[in-house]
C-alpha cells in the first residue's frame, strides 16, 4: 500500500445549508460543495469527499490529515438535544445558574424571557463543603453526601455531570475528590470539572460553562468517534483534527474532553482564512465578511490577527440580542453574527415592514428556487429575481434554479402585501439584508473602538460576493477583496489554522502588591498544560507562546485584554505591566485614569505551532481585460433601475486585468457583483479586487 502523501490535506465544513470540502495537494486545490444532510450530516460529508477526491484521483489512504469544523455542539444546546445532565455544586448555590447576574437584557420588556438553564432544578444537587476566596477549606467536603448523590444520579439516569464548587478555580481539591467518588461509583458517567473547563472567578459564568460542556460531551464524543470510525472504514488512515473556537485546531481527545470549545468551530475557520489572506496581501486593517446559506459573520482583523474574547453566549432566547443567552467563558474569535444568509426567509411583519431572518430555509426544503418544496421567499430568491444569479450556472450547474418559483414566492409574500412588483420586492429584501449587516458591522466597530472606512473588506462564503459591493457602499468602504475559492473559505481556513491551545486561569492580584513568584508559577503551569496539548497534536513541531492578562482599574467591573511579553517577572516589572495596560485601555476608551491602582483578574497563555512564513504578493502590471461572455439585466440597488451588466468568467482573467462595473464575474460556486461604483481587477493570487471609482468631477487622488 502507498504511504500517505504528506501534502494531501482535507478541510470539511458542515454549514446550515451547504457542506464544503477542500482538498489540497501541494499547490493544487480541489473543492466540492453539496447540500447539507441535516438528519445525517456524515452523509453530506461522504458525498462531498467522494466528489473532491474523484476530481483529483486521490485515494483515501493518500490523505495525511482531515480537519473538521462542526456546529453540532451549538445545535445540541439550541435544540436542547444534549445529554441528561446534573450539576453538583456547593450547598446554597443550587440556583446560581438560574439566577444569573439578575441583569435584564430588555430593560422595559415585562414579558422578557430569560434563557432556560441546561440543567433543570431537580438535577442540581447541593453538597456540603466550602472554600474561601483564597482556596482554604472552611467546611470539609462531605464525602457521604457525594456517595448519596451518586446513587441519585444513577436512579435518574443521568448521563453526564458538571461539578461546580465555590472558589474551585483557586483550589480544585474538592472538585477532584467529588470526581473520584463519582467515577468509582459510576464509571460510565461523563464528568466535567469547572476548575478544568473554566478556571476563572465569577461563579455564574463558570458553572454555566461547565454545565454546557457536560451537556454536549456525550453527544460530541459519539459523533466524533463515529466520524473517526467512518473515515477508517472508508480507508482513511490519517488523524482527524477539529477546529476550535479560539482559532486553533486540536486532536480528537481534546475535543471530546472540552467539546464546549467547538461552539464556533465552523465560523472561526472563516476568520482564520481572512487572516491568512490579509498576510498574503500585506493588509493590516481588514473587515472579514462571511455570508453563507444561513448566517453572515463579520470579524475585524488587525495586523493579520482577528479580535478575540473570553465572553460568549449560546442558545439565546432572542437570537441576536446580547445578554439573552447562556454565558460561556472560552477562548473565541470575536465575531458578530446575524441571520442574513442566502436561505434567510423574508416576510412582511405586522407593521408592514420587510423583515429578513433569522429563520432560514436551510438545505431542506431550501429557497423556493431550489424546487424542493420551499414556498417562502429567501435572499437567494431575491438575488435570482434581481438578475445577480444565472439559474443555469448556480453551483456549477449542479443545482438547477427555478426562476419563476422565486418570482412567485416574492410576489405572494412580499409584493402582494406591499403592492410591489416582484423585482422591487426582491430589491426590498436585498436592501434590508444589506442594512442589517451594515448596522451590525457599525455597532460592532463602535463597541471595540474601531473604524471601518480605511479597512479592506475580505468577502467570502457563497453569498458574500453577491452582496459585498452594496455592503461596502453602505459602510463607506473603498476596497473589497474576493479570494479564490471564496465560496469554501471557512474550509480553507481549517487548513491554515495552526495546532494551538489557550489556557486561561484566574490568579487575582493588585498591581501595587504584585507577587512575581505566584505569577511565574501560574504562568509556567499554564504554559505546560497548553504545550502538552499542542505536542499531542503536532509532535516535534516548533511552537510559539503568547501571553496576556485580563486587567482593569481597581473597582471597575469589566476587564481589558492586555498583551504581555514572555518573561520571568520581577517585582520591579510593574511599570511594564502598567504601561501595557494603559496602551490597551487608551486604544479602547481614548483615555486613561492616572494614579489609580490596577487589578489583574485572570491570565492567558496560548501555545501554537509556528505557522508557515507568508511572503506578501507584489502588485501585478495591468494587462488586457478578458472579453465579456455576454450581458445580463441586473437591478441596481443604488439607483433602483435595471442596468446592463457585462458577464465575465473568473477563469478568463489574467493577473492585472481590469474591468469597470456594472459587471458580473461568474465562477463555479458564486458570482461577484461589481456595481457601477467599483472597478474590478485580479491580483497575482487570482483574487478579485474591487476598488471604488471616483465620482464624476471628484479628484482621483
Amino acid at each position: 500500500m502507498a504511504e500517505a502523501n504528506a501534502e494531501v490535506r482535507i478541510g470539511v465544513d458542515i454549514g446550515g445549508t451547504f457542506t464544503d470540502i477542500v482538498l489540497e495537494r501541494g499547490p493544487e486545490r480541489f473543492t466540492a460543495k453539496v447540500l447539507t444532510t441535516p438528519d445525517a450530516p456524515e452523509e453530506g460529508v461522504r458525498q462531498g469527499l467522494a466528489q473532491a477526491m474523484e476530481s483529483c484521483g486521490v485515494a483515501p489512504h493518500e490523505v495525511a490529515l482531515v480537519i473538521h469544523g462542526t456546529t453540532l455542539a451549538t445545535n445540541a444546546m439550541i435544540e436542547r438535544k444534549g445529554a441528561r445532565t446534573a450539576l453538583i455544586t456547593t450547598e446554597g448555590f443550587r440556583d446560581s445558574i438560574e439566577m444569573g447576574t439578575e441583569s435584564r437584557f430588555e430593560q422595559y420588556d415585562i414579558d422578557m424571557e430569560k434563557p432556560v438553564p441546561l440543567v433543570p432544578r431537580q438535577w442540581r444537587f447541593p453538597i456540603p463543603e466550602r472554600l474561601n476566596a483564597s482556596g482554604d477549606p472552611i467546611l470539609p467536603l462531605d464525602e457521604a453526601a457525594v456517595e448519596a448523590t451518586a446513587a441519585k444520579l444513577a436512579a435518574e439516569g443521568i448521563e453526564s455531570a458538571a461539578i461546580g464548587l465555590l472558589h474551585s478555580y483557586v483550589n480544585p481539591a474538592h472538585e477532584r475528590r467529588v470526581h473520584d467518588i463519582l467515577h468509582t461509583a459510576l464509571p460510565d458517567l461523563a464528568i466535567t470539572l469547572s476548575s478544568e473547563v473554566a478556571p476563572e472567578m465569577r461563579e455564574y459564568e463558570r458553572f454555566s460553562t461547565a454545565c454546557a460542556n457536560a451537556y454536549v460531551q456525550p453527544v460530541m464524543a459519539r459523533y466524533l468517534r463515529n466520524l473517526e470510525d467512518g473515515l477508517r472504514e472508508a480507508g482513511f488512515a490519517c488523524p482527524l483534527f477539529v477546529m476550535l473556537s479560539g482559532g486553533g485546531v486540536a486532536d480528537i481527545g481534546t475535543a471530546i474532553r472540552f467539546p464546549i470549545r467547538l461552539v464556533e468551530s465552523g465560523p472561526v475557520g472563516g476568520a482564520v482564512f481572512a487572516s491568512h489572506v490579509a498576510r498574503q496581501c500585506g493588509l493590516d486593517r481588514v473587515l472579514s465578511f462571511d455570508m453563507g446559506g444561513t448566517t453572515a459573520k463579520i470579524c475585524l482583523i488587525d495586523d493579520a490577527q482577528p479580535q478575540t474574547t473570553r465572553a460568549f453566549e449560546v442558545a439565546r432566547a432572542h437570537r441576536f440580542l446580547k445578554g439573552s443567552g447562556l454565558p460561556l467563558r472560552i477562548p473565541v474569535i470575536e465575531m458578530v453574527e446575524i441571520g442574513a444568509g442566502g436561505g434567510s426567509i423574508a416576510v412582511v411583519d405586522r407593521l408592514g415592514r420587510v423583515a429578513v431572518g433569522p429563520e432560514s430555509a436551510g438545505a431542506q426544503p431550501g429557497p423556493a428556487c431550489y424546487g424542493q418544496g420551499g414556498e417562502e421567499p429567501t435572499v437567494t430568491d431575491a438575488d435570482l429575481a434581481m438578475g445577480r444569479i444565472d439559474p443555469a450556472e448556480f453551483s456549477g450547474g449542479r443545482i438547477a434554479l427555478d426562476e419563476q418559483a422565486a418570482i412567485n414566492s416574492l410576489a405572494s409574500a412580499i409584493g402582494s402585501p406591499l403592492d410591489l412588483e416582484p423585482q422591487m420586492a426582491a430589491l426590498g429584501v436585498s436592501e434590508m439584508v444589506g442594512e442589517n449587516m451594515a448596522s451590525a458591522a457599525r455597532v460592532h466597530a463602535i463597541e471595540i473602538g474601531a473604524t471601518l472606512g480605511e479597512r479592506t473588506m475580505i468577502a467570502f462564503g457563497g453569498a458574500a460576493p453577491l452582496h459585498a459591493a452594496r455592503l461596502a457602499e453602505k459602510l463607506d468602504m473603498d476596497r473589497i477583496l474576493i479570494p479564490t475559492a471564496a465560496a469554501v473559505g471557512s474550509a480553507i481556513g481549517f487548513l491554515r489554522a495552526p495546532v494551538a491551545y489557550e489556557v486561561v486561569r484566574s490568579a487575582y492580584q493588585v498591581v501595587s502588591a504584585f507577587n512575581p513568584e505566584l505569577t511565574n508559577r501560574v504562568l509556567e503551569e499554564m504554559r505546560d498544560e497548553a504545550a502538552a496539548i499542542v505536542a499531542r497534536g503536532a509532535p516535534g513541531t516548533p511552537t510559539q507562546e503568547h501571553r496576556s492578562a485580563y486587567m482593569r482599574y481597581l473597582g471597575q467591573g469589566h476587564e481589558v485584554v492586555v498583551p504581555l511579553p514572555n518573561r520571568t517577572w520581577e517585582r520591579e516589572d510593574t511599570a511594564i505591566i502598567r504601561e501595557a495596560f494603559e496602551t490597551a485601555y487608551e486604544t479602547l476608551y481614548g483615555r486613561i485614569i492616572p494614579k489609580l491602582d490596577l487589578e489583574i483578574v485572570s491570565w492567558s497563555v496560548g501555545v501554537s505551532a509556528v505557522p508557515e512564513a507568508v511572503t506578501p504578493i507584489a502588485p501585478s502590471p495591468e494587462t488586457a481585460a478578458p472579453p465579456a461572455r455576454g450581458v445580463r439585466p441586473v437591478l441596481d440597488p443604488g439607483s433602483g433601475h435595471v442596468v446592463e451588466a457585462a458577464v465575465y468568467r473568473r477563469a478568463d482573467f489574467a493577473p492585472g486585468a481590469r474591468v469597470d462595473g456594472p459587471a458580473l464575474i461568474v465562477e463555479t460556486d458564486t458570482t461577484a457583483v461589481v456595481s457601477a461604483a467599483f472597478t474590478a481587477s485580479v491580483d497575482a493570487l487570482g483574487a478579485i479586487v474591487l476598488e471604488r471609482q471616483p465620482l464624476q468631477g471628484e479628484d482621483a487622488t
